[in-house]
């Protein structure tokens, strides 16, 4: 995979000072990117969790989420480890309590539907009189029949009962605040208000009232697929309208380390082999896929670069944190064309983000080992190694033939010595 590593340290102390000092503080961020984002999501952390063995992802200092990510943070922060999120929602395994269906994500919005079609009547006769008797263009008159159209098409009530249901458990809470007195962590979920266009928060002191459910609800509210959610007499939808990670929040809380989890990059298809791209039915030039795939490559440009802006600030702004950016590989056709409620597809694309992450931890594992090694942490070199690991127990991983598996060990050498090559100047 294609991640990057933002180090913004410059005069760091050593590992054995810093430990002497105090326990670093380690910041979780999530991205969003729909329910494909949240599965991608999961497969790598599970990658992580497993080659980096003193990592705890269920007792990190601070979790913002962001979008379909608020839903994978507030998971963690509430004691589900990566593993049971990809047995629940993936699987959809394990015990009941824990499960969390993805056709809760595309249940129609009936309510929505219901309540526009009643407005019908009395708009289409406001469109009536203003054209008849302000003599406005007739398009002009027709724009209030747009107030009909539903803001959103698929419920997020489903999906607020079913979080409330699953955080309602022993040892879990749906309060921002019982569960920041109980762990000490900072989980906070940010979604936008709709009416000012500001971030919102939810989990800060002021916004921690808000139960955790429903400002997932309202951070994953992706406008026009969802409806946007209403808090205390405010409407808010996805919190990537403002910015894509939100790590500021986390920053700002003095953390030492922070790693950032983004799922939606452009696709480089320059760098794509043209086999590639069309294996298994896929198209060979990305505007031969039509408006559906030029508008997801146009969104996730536009993500992408706000995230990259927002990474160099960080270096400025927080030079005394580390930064972990972990994203898919920019020339793979797979998430990019993988539909993003393709839920047949969740298995295969959980497994294909296990296994990618773990091969770019691999392909970067001198300048990630250096970087963990600042906080106390370090790379498990034989669990990374090992060709047999999957993430799923029913999927057998695919079988390489010893020059294949020969050859792509070098590769990921390879990258290694370059990565660290670029790093020392060389």
């Amino acid at each position: 995979m294609s991640h990057r590593t933002a180090s913004a340290r410059t005069a760091a102390p050593t590992a054995g000072t810093r430990r002497e000092r105090r326990r670093p503080r380690i910041g979780l961020a999530l991205a969003g990117g729909g329910p494909l984002g949240a599965i991608w999501e999961i497969g790598a952390l599970c990658a992580l969790e497993e080659a980096i063995p003193g990592l705890d992802f269920n007792a990190l200092d601070g979790y913002v989420g962001v979008s379909a990510g608020s839903f994978v943070a507030a998971g963690l922060a509430n004691g589900l480890t990566p593993r049971q999120l990809a047995t629940s929602f993936i699987e959809n395994a394990g015990p009941k309590r824990d499960i969390v269906r993805p056709s809760l994500f595309i249940r129609p919005a009936l309510d929505e539907f219901a309540g526009r079609l009643a407005r019908l009547p009395g708009l289409v006769l406001q469109a009536a009189w203003v054209g008849a008797t302000r003599r406005r263009p007739l398009l002009a008159a027709l724009e209030r029949l747009g107030r009909a159209l539903p803001a959103g098409f698929f419920s997020n009530a489903p999906l607020q009962a079913e979080l409330r249901r699953v955080f309602a458990a022993p040892g879990r809470s749906d309060d921002f605040r019982v569960l920041h007195r109980a762990s000490g962590r900072r989980l906070v979920l940010v979604a936008t208000d709709l009416d000012s266009g500001r971030a919102a928060p939810f989990g800060l002191p002021g916004w921690d009232h808000v139960p955790i459910s429903q400002a997932v609800a309202a951070s994953a509210a992706l406008p026009g697929l969802f409806p946007p959610v209403p808090i205390n007499g405010r409407w808010y939808v996805d919190g990537a309208l403002k910015k894509t990670l939100h790590a500021r929040v986390l920053l700002d809380q003095g953390i030492d380390l922070l790693l950032c989890l983004n799922p939606l990059v452009p696709f480089d298809a320059g760098h794509a082999t043209p086999h590639r791209v069309a294996a298994g039915g896929r198209i060979p030039r990305l505007v031969e896929g039509g408006l559906p795939v030029v508008l997801s490559q146009t969104f996730r440009s536009l993500i992408h670069s706000r995230l990259e802006l927002g990474l160099k600030g960080y270096e400025t702004s927080h030079p005394g944190t580390d930064i972990l950016l972990l994203e898919p590989d920019q020339r793979d056709p797979e998430i990019f064309l993988a539909n993003v409620f393709g839920y047949a597809q969740r298995r295969s694309l959980a497994e294909h983000a296990y296994r990618h992450t773990r091969a770019d931890l691999r392909s970067r594992r001198s300048s990630v080992a250096a970087l963990l090694a600042r906080h106390g942490l370090a790379l498990d070199h034989a669990v990374l190694d090992d060709p047999h690991r999957t993430l799923l127990a029913r999927r057998r991983a695919p079988v390489q033939s010893g020059a294949t598996h020969a050859l792509t060990r070098l590769d990921e050498v390879l990258r290694d010595l370059e990565r660290t090559l670029a790093l020392r100047g060389g």
